[in-house]
């Protein structure tokens, strides 16, 4: 791609946390079957809306006409940016109804809801993220970027409104989010180097990238405090923030694409 895309950047990690964040309601409110785990719905339906509509509203810098956005929903048949675009219009209004009709507890359909169309956004954006244009990310790995992204996030920052009975589950889910995001990110550059002429070009590229060494030191560092403190502080998840911020502007700024090479020799 090798632009660092920063409206795409903010809207795809924006989202993702507000993904996540719905999954990981889901999974602390129903974890024992009771619904026990719910906390001040309100608030952290609040966080959510906020999440998602920043990273709407950064989305827009990135079209030539704002305010022709909605046609991007003209395609609907035939491309999964237009599906990723219903999608996350219907999860940003279902996070605004949440956040009006919420109470202390919450509405549990709500929750799920979200997190079925949440899923629908990262599944699209997967496909959106994964042209033939670019060889190394024709595959699910995008899908796999962006869903580790998600849980790393919604986890984190769940353990918020998770309170003590939840909070060592919310760690669990973090930790194991981390170390798949760490094996994924250190093994895909290492394959990509055994591949074609393209391919191999963007396993160099994020090799030598600042953006990739500080999303890998970030997610090392946050293992290392979940490890020391055996939970999760209230300060890790906003460094877990600038780590994926980092990570997805590398994504970006780093994926060669087939043109890059146009003229050159295969």
């Amino acid at each position: 791609m090798q632009s660092m895309e920063l409206p795409l950047v903010l809207f795809t990690v924006f989202s993702q946390a507000a993904i996540g964040l719905t999954l990981m309601r889901v999974v602390r409110t129903t974890a024992d079957g009771t619904g026990s785990g719910d906390r001040d719905a309100r608030r952290e339906w609040g966080l959510i809306a906020g999440l998602m509509i920043l990273g709407m509203l950064g989305s827009l810098f990135h079209l030539g006409h704002p305010l022709y956005a909605p046609t991007a929903l003209k395609h609907l048949g035939t491309a999964w940016l237009s599906r990723e675009v219903l999608f996350a219009g219907m999860f940003t209004g279902v996070t605004v109804l949440a956040v009006l009709v919420a109470g202390m507890t919450g509405r549990p359909w709500l929750a799920w809801l979200g997190t079925l169309l949440g899923l629908g956004v990262i599944v699209s954006a997967g496909m959106t993220y994964a042209p033939p244009a670019l060889p190394a990310l024709n595959n699910a790995l995008p899908f796999a970027f962006f869903l580790t992204s998600a849980v790393v996030l919604g986890a984190g920052f769940g353990s918020w409104f998770a309170g003590e009975e939840r909070a060592p589950l919310m760690a669990r889910i973090f930790t194991t989010a981390l170390v798949v995001g760490l094996v994924l990110n250190l093994a895909a550059p290492c394959v990509w180097l055994s591949g074609g002429t393209v391919m191999r070009m963007t396993g160099e590229a994020w090799l030598g990238s600042g953006f990739y060494w500080a999303h890998v030191a970030v997610l090392l560092a946050c293992l290392g405090a979940v490890w020391k403190t055996r939970t999760v502080p209230a300060w890790l998840p906003v460094l877990a923030l600038l780590g994926e911020l980092a990570g997805r502007a590398g994504f970006f700024a780093d994926t060669i694409h087939t043109a890059a090479n146009m003229g050159g020799l295969y």
